[in-house]
């Protein structure tokens, strides 16, 4: 029997959802045919973060609680009112992507599996110049909400006082995004040194509850992540339901709901009835455009005191006037550096061939966090003494992109437990390998 598809019309055009009653969310039942709902429910506000911008596919195509991939050029087969436009990236690869401009092309990506929506911050008109400044704010393990939303007010405050407008909402997963309407006269380059200037005046202002810290190990707090400013970064935008288990959504906010907002109130269920009564808070900010030059003068600023720049992403090659890509502490004088060694039958460690004073090991290497944490969760079984010790940051979870997928990785830094009794590195719990599986 053939599978059942469901015909809908969207904004004067045809849209086919196949597998409609396909479940996306087995725990509240949801399925495909109510994610496309839900959009449709929201699609101004969610247009609002997306319409006009290139978009990686993030698929889903087995559900929230399945394996996603990243596809980045436009499928071959797809209506000819959808729009698409060439990037370039680091790599020096281009791919064509997804541009999206009405309700019609919101219900056709979610038909291919995407549960969240990943523009870039470009419009299509110009691929250059960002318009968009975004603040994600990134608690490391053990820090609860209330951290958050007070390192939420000092960004809006922050923005505030180098003449830009900040515009919150929930991420629908552990932080909070405050983005920043800019003129598109600034490169990547010059978007992502304001980031930076950015998350160091906020870590000035917060030293104990905020980091612009690059290096998991070092961090403490709430981690000002600069880099989702870097060229070919995405985050997730406005409306966008996440894939939790209780679809929680990344849901605008009027910043007097901030400091007693609670997000797991934003769902599926929830922010249609709420969009619907009481409007988008993030409407207005197309209207509120500001300049860069202020950040761009605090970064200057802090160069001449003699701050290099900061790391940037991995895969990126080494950037004039980037400090060294190793961690703080190896550069204090009387640290010992060493490049912690890799689990048996593997190539490479904890750091790879990065140097560090700090005791890491590695745990897992997953295809899914699930199975990550099973391998933690046994590891902490057969070592129950150097377990009691581990503060919550001093378990490093990463989630990592393989080809066209992502991938979980667990360290562990071992600095709270004492010498003598610090396990050594020893096979991975799990041992997985995204390269070796991966198609071609």
């Amino acid at each position: 029997m053939p599978d059942r598809k469901e015909v809908i019309e969207v904004a004067g055009r045809t849209v086919t959802v196949s597998n409609p009653d396909k479940v996306y969310f087995p725990r509240t039942g949801h399925t495909k045919l109510d994610l496309v709902r839900y959009y449709l429910d929201v699609a101004d506000g969610a247009l609002r973060g997306v319409s006009g911008r290139p978009m990686v596919l993030k698929r889903f195509v087995h559900g929230a609680e399945g394996a996603a991939f990243f596809q980045k050029r436009a499928p071959t087969s797809r209506p000819d009112w959808l729009d698409s436009v060439v990037l370039s990236f680091p790599s020096g690869r281009t791919a064509e992507e997804i541009v999206i401009t009405d309700a019609a092309g919101l219900a056709w990506v979610v038909n291919l599996g995407c549960i969240d929506l990943n523009p870039h911050p470009i419009r299509a008109a110009d691929l250059d110049h960002p318009d968009e400044l975004r603040v994600d704010l990134d608690p490391v393990p053990g820090i609860g909400w209330p951290q958050i939303v007070t390192v939420a007010l000092i960004a809006r405050a922050v923005l505030a006082d180098f003449g830009l407008t900040g515009w919150p909402k929930t991420s629908g997963s552990r932080g909070m995004h405050v983005y920043a309407r800019i003129e598109p006269r600034w490169t990547f380059t010059e978007v992502r040194r304001a980031a930076v200037a950015l998350a160091r005046e906020i870590e000035r202002r917060a030293p104990h509850e905020a980091t612009s810290r690059w290096w998991k190990e070092e961090r403490q707090g709430v981690f000002v992540d600069y880099n989702q400013n870097a060229k070919d970064r995405t985050v997730a935008s406005a409306y966008s339901v996440r894939p939790t288990p209780d679809a929680r959504v990344s849901t605008p906010l009027w910043w007097h709901e901030v400091p007693g907002c609670d997000p797991a109130a934003f769902t599926i269920d929830t922010v249609p009835d709420r969009y619907r009564t009481g409007g988008d808070p993030g409407a207005g900010i197309d209207a509120a455009v500001g300049s860069l030059e202020p950040l761009l003068e605090l970064a200057a600023a802090d160069e001449a005191a003699g701050l290099p720049d900061a790391p940037w992403p991995p895969h990126f090659e080494k950037q004039e006037g980037e400090a060294p890509r190793v961690q703080p502490s190896k550069r204090r004088s009387g640290a010992a550096a060493s490049v912690p060694p890799p689990a048996p039958g593997k190539a490479a460690g904890p750091t790879g061939r990065r140097r560090t004073s700090m005791p890491l090991i590695e745990v897992a290497r997953a295809a899914s966090k699930a199975e990550a944490m099973a391998g933690l969760d046994r590891w902490k079984l057969r070592h129950p003494d150097a377990a009691a010790l581990l503060e919550p940051a001093d378990i490093l979870v990463d989630s990592m992109r393989g080809r066209s997928s992502t991938w979980t990785r667990i360290r562990l830094n071992l600095r709270h437990v004492p010498e003598a009794g610090r396990p050594t590195q020893e096979p991975l719990e799990v041992d997985y390998d995204p390269w070796q599986t991966a198609d071609g």
